[in-house]
């Protein structure tokens, strides 16, 4: 079965309701080997266009992953990324803010690591944690050192959705391209991958008890995603909402999303002028006689 990425896509001006989207769809593997060999076409896919956005050098590709806790962000980027070389491919995972950055704007730490262009960058959560985490507690807020002005009595959200499409769109017109997933999770089934975490051993330390705290307010935590993509999906940095339930079937959709986007953009090797070429021939003179 052909993936539809279109599918995921949260098309620009639409009011999601995360209620009416699928956290589960149906499979496009018949088997755990197919799904192997499906995975390694795209992986092996993603490995051929890699090197051609950093020889072309004119372009890097952003990718934001944001989901509940236990949505499987990490495991996505392990095995969608396993084909990658790691000298053009970054991961960051974006955690609480330290001193430097509360003192700075939401936004300061992300424009610090964004991908040069030729390379793949990777946020595992990122500046959206402003939006949503934020949101759901504001009492954070107080942390950053806003001034009133900043605050205007509630307009923050509103500001900082608006910060945040002017931001990608500055970085978009400077060759970025920025592709953005939500990992959507039922809420049972995080409940089933929490239980694992406290089953397995080897799986102990993933589990926090701040995973308990957060799952309590899932309600909120939707309606800010809800509103989050709503306000900040368009043409140019679109969100996908990616049904988690099935892992497997999550990273074929991820790394068929990925690939897509590496071909949409215009890159290529580099060509070689006649001049270039001359001196390219000479090489080999010189270096032929030594075998």
């Amino acid at each position: 079965m052909k993936i539809r990425v279109e599918d995921y896509c949260v098309e620009e001006g639409t009011k999601v309701r995360l209620d009416k989207r699928p956290t589960e769809v149906k499979k496009y593997y018949k088997s755990k080997t197919h799904y192997e060999t499906l995975l390694a076409g795209h992986v092996d896919a993603l490995r051929k266009l890699q090197p051609v956005l950093y020889a072309d050098a004119r372009h890097a590709l952003l990718v934001i992953f944001q989901a509940m806790d236990a949505a499987g962000k990490d495991g996505a980027i392990k095995h969608v990324m396993s084909g990658v070389n790691p000298q053009g491919c970054i991961v960051y995972s974006f955690r609480q803010p330290g001193p430097d950055a509360l003192q700075h704007d939401f936004l300061w730490k992300a424009a610090r690591l964004l991908p040069e262009r030729g390379h793949i960058g990777i946020f595992n959560r990122s500046y959206y944690e402003d939006v949503l985490v934020v949101r759901v507690h504001p009492e954070l807020l107080k942390a950053e050192h806003l001034s009133d002005d900043a605050l205007d009595h509630g307009r923050v959200w509103e500001k900082r959705y608006r910060s945040i499409r002017d931001f990608e769109r500055h970085l978009q017109a400077n060759g970025t391209r920025i592709v953005k997933f939500f990992l959507h999770l039922s809420k049972e089934e995080q409940r089933r991958r929490l239980l694992s975490r406290l089953e397995e051993p080897e799986k102990n330390w993933k589990f926090s008890e701040g995973d308990l705290q957060e799952r309590d307010r899932w309600d909120d935590y939707m309606k800010a995603y809800e509103t989050c993509l709503s306000e900040t999906s368009c043409a140019r940095a679109p969100w996908y909402v990616v049904p988690a339930d099935d892992k497997k079937n999550a990273r074929l959709i991820i790394s068929k999303v990925l690939i897509d986007t590496l071909e949409s953009i215009p890159m290529s090797y580099p060509k070689v002028d006649p001049e270039r070429r001359e001196a390219l021939e000479k090489y080999r003179a010189m270096l032929e006689p030594e075998k």
